[in-house]
């Protein structure tokens, strides 16, 4: 019996699916994500790395160049289809969220769950995409949340 079984997953249904995203998820495209390391998603992006997850990095104005130590693509349709991305980390305001959320189940094949940070929701869009099959975190970080369940 692995450990995190053991692990108390809270009491709430999103306790639940946040522990099962921690332990199945691998590769996590972050829109949003910026080289300058005192912006949040840089070092949500940097203990991610460190917990063994890869992080693709999407940033339009930074695409072409590498944060660590990956390249940056424009958009989420620019993700090369063999980059197996189970999830999506949003660091944009609620507005960019359902165009963000469309490109990512139009181009990503392996999508399995949205995750939208700190301060970020988007009922019209968490509905769509829970109906789509994914699941949807809203105004959480994968920062805070993971080391719970890992």
């Amino acid at each position: 019996m692995e450990f995190a079984i053991l692990r108390d997953v809270g009491s709430s249904p999103m306790d639940a699916d946040i522990a099962r995203i921690a332990r199945e998820t691998r590769c996590i495209a972050m829109v949003g994500l910026s080289p300058n390391e005192h912006r949040p998603a840089w070092g949500v992006a940097r203990f991610l790395k460190s917990q063994g997850y890869r992080v693709i990095p999407i940033n339009p104005g930074h695409a072409g160049n590498h944060i660590l130590d990956e390249l940056v693509y424009p958009d989420l349709a620019s993700v090369p289809v063999d980059i197996p991305v189970d999830m999506v980390d949003i660091f944009r305001k609620p507005e960019a969220v359902p165009t963000i959320v469309n490109d990512a189940i139009a181009h990503l094949p392996r999508l399995r769950t949205v995750w939208l940070q700190l301060g970020v929701r988007h009922a019209q869009t968490a509905i769509w995409s829970r109906r789509q099959g994914l699941t949807v975190i809203e105004d959480r970080c994968p920062k805070i949340e993971f080391p719970r369940f890992l």
